[in-house]
């Protein structure tokens, strides 16, 4: 899923320079490192970090994130990242299940609809679900989701958890053919619907999806407050990944 990473969306491209692997593409895009060669040596590894501080630089964006795993080498790679700039962000679980083994029976609380997101309307709801949820801005996700559900609809799912005509949570999938893997993304419940089982029933309409479409796994990102949900859904924890965000402004 890594070493032969594929473009998440319509107009980025994949690299491979230097023992890494890396994704390009706008401002709008996610920009980053997503491999490294698992035989890095420190020389070999200075020298890789180097030369994506340079390629940063020279794009022009205002970030650059290199995604570290827990397992990758040289050990001490994180500690490299920061003395290059680098700074660290909160560290996700890497989580897999396979979709056989879990539940695809949805059940919601009263008053709550779930549906896909089929055109740019739904973009939006989905935008305010996810500030509301994280308090973060979703500009950049708002022209990603646009893109794949204009140029690549096959590859991307969008959800939305509706209360009356109020969005109160949003989720993604994405779908990498030939890997029988799809990734779970997003899942974020406004405050006030928290705790009534809406993360739950978001995994279980995914999961059926990726049944449907014939994946055999599901793997998350997940966070501290998804990891335990997940667990007892029966996912299984493989790793740890954090992101190193180089931003050549600072």
């Amino acid at each position: 899923m890594r070493e032969h990473a594929r473009p998440d969306g319509p107009g980025v491209r994949v690299e491979r320079s230097g023992g890494v692997v890396r994704q390009v593409g706008t401002a709008h895009d996610w920009n980053g490192v997503v491999w490294s060669a698992p035989d890095l040596d420190a020389a070999r590894a200075d020298a890789a970090i180097a030369a994506q501080v340079a390629h940063c630089t020279a794009l022009g964006h205002d970030e650059f994130e290199w995604k570290l795993y827990a397992h990758d080498r040289p050990a001490d790679l994180s500690e490299r990242l920061l003395a290059a700039g680098f700074e660290a962000e909160q560290p996700e679980t890497l989580m897999v299940a396979r979709v056989a083994d879990l539940s695809t029976t949805v059940e919601l609380p009263e008053g709550i609809r779930l549906r896909t997101v089929s055109d740019p309307d739904d973009v939006e709801l989905m935008a305010r679900a996810h500030e509301q949820a994280f308090g973060s801005d979703w500009s950049r996700l708002r022209h990603q989701v646009l893109a794949r559900l204009s140029e690549d609809p096959d590859g991307f799912v969008g959800v939305l958890a509706m209360a009356g005509d109020e969005p109160v949570s949003s989720a993604r999938m994405e779908l990498y053919p030939g890997t029988g893997f799809a990734g779970l993304w997003g899942g974020g419940t406004v405050r006030s619907w928290r705790g009534r089982g809406i993360y739950r029933a978001l995994v279980a309409f995914r999961a059926r999806i990726a049944a449907e479409h014939g994946y055999d796994y599901l793997q998350v990102d997940a966070s501290d407050q998804s990891s335990p949900i997940l667990q007892r859904l029966g996912f299984q924890a493989l790793s740890s990944t954090t992101p190193y965000v180089y931003r050549p402004s600072h």
